[in-house]
């Protein structure tokens, strides 16, 4: 998939847990595990710039465009 979710980076620099995290935005663990591994179909704004306050960071910093190989899409 071309989007690639770097919530694990902005964890690492934060040094938090993904369960501090969940318990910080108020989503379950398994939500943000299927968000984490980049299994999400979709995200909602709300959930977005929830993350975005706790990890105190943009978008951008979560989300990114990655293109698919010619050989792997």
């Amino acid at each position: 998939m071309p989007i690639v979710v770097d919530i694990d980076v902005m964890l690492a620099r934060r040094k938090m847990s993904v369960g501090e995290l969940a318990d910080r935005v108020g989503i379950t663990p398994a939500n943000l595990a299927v968000l984490k591994n980049g299994r999400a179909k979709a995200v909602r704004f709300a959930t977005l710039a929830a993350l975005c306050e706790v990890l105190e960071c943009q978008p951008g910093d979560l989300l990114r465009w990655e293109a698919e190989d010619a050989a792997g899409g």
